[in-house]
């Protein structure tokens, strides 16, 4: 199944479900860091059908410093989220949000990474189905519960030992902004700078003005550009695992397979023992200049 859907090919299949008897179960992630008011924005408007997923409480654990801001949840509390969404076995899925699919693509790998393959991001987000002049509506969704089964390990990830000599091997990509790769700012970690060997690779790259995917062949020379090669080995990392996730849609639309580290630097600068480089070179800029 294709990693997008736009808004008029859904509409199109929400409206002939009926007649097609597939059901597609709609998911609206509507999170951003430093936004906490997402199911208030979801209770004023969304896509009829859509239920609201709580990335903090449903798409993450317990944040720890040996495991990140936010650590993945096991398999089990997942499965029992995606039932509580009324997910089942055989149906498709949608996920969306309303800043470019920097949210709903972390929901979007961690159904993929669980073996549920039929998932799909909304290219655009909540932006692009009001584009198009379709209806929003208020008020929460009541889903019945779901029987879906769900496992894990079905996309590729890297731990922390990994990621310390991914860049002398592969190509490890920072999807976070580049201030925050240079170390120039840090807002939520206790320390600032990246992962030694990574190469800059802010997620905003990946979209159009408009909040949609580049084309295919634009994100191929966009990675290109960044180091990517046929049978060298990319990983991804954030700041807690959440935008890398739509580095690795973004990298998946262009063909290209990638590794998630789903800790991120949020799990990388706790440990005093791993290197944290500043500057806009992998290595710092003593080492670029050497």
């Amino acid at each position: 199944m294709d990693t997008l859907i736009d808004a008029v090919a859904l509409k199109d299949r929400l409206d002939s479900a009926r007649e097609t008897g597939r059901r597609t179960v709609l998911l609206d992630v509507r999170w951003a860091l430093g936004d906490p008011h997402g199911h208030d924005h979801y209770l004023r408007e969304h896509i009829p059908g859509g239920i609201f997923v709580d990335l903090a409480t449903e798409l993450a654990g317990p944040a720890e410093p040996s495991r990140g801001r936010h650590p993945l949840p096991t398999p089990q509390q997942f499965q029992e989220s995606a039932r509580r969404w009324g997910i089942n076995d055989g149906d498709a899925v949608v996920a969306y949000d309303d800043s470019g699919n920097m949210a709903a693509a972390r929901l979007w790998w961690m159904l993929r990474n669980a073996g549920f393959r039929s998932v799909q991001l909304l290219d655009g987000g909540l932006a692009a189905w009001r584009a198009a002049g379709f209806d929003l509506v208020a008020g929460a969704e009541q889903p019945a519960s779901g029987t879906v089964t769900l496992s894990g390990g079905a996309m590729p990830a890297i731990d922390a030992g990994q990621a310390a000599s991914w860049g002398r091997r592969g190509l490890l990509l920072d999807a976070r902004a580049g201030e925050r790769y240079r170390g120039e700012v840090e807002p939520v970690d206790p320390r600032a700078g990246h992962i030694p060997g990574a190469v800059s690779a802010p997620t905003t790259g990946n979209l159009q003005p408009d909040g949609r995917f580049l084309p295919p062949a634009e994100l191929r020379e966009r990675f290109e550009r960044l180091g990517y090669r046929a049978g060298v080995p990319t990983a991804v990392y954030c700041g807690s695992g959440v935008t890398a996730a739509h580095e690795i849609a973004a990298l998946e639309i262009a063909g290209f397979p990638a590794a998630l580290y789903p800790g991120s630097f949020s799990e990388w600068c706790h440990s005093a023992s791993n290197e944290v480089i500043t500057g806009a070179a992998p290595y710092g800029e003593d080492a670029a200049s050497n």
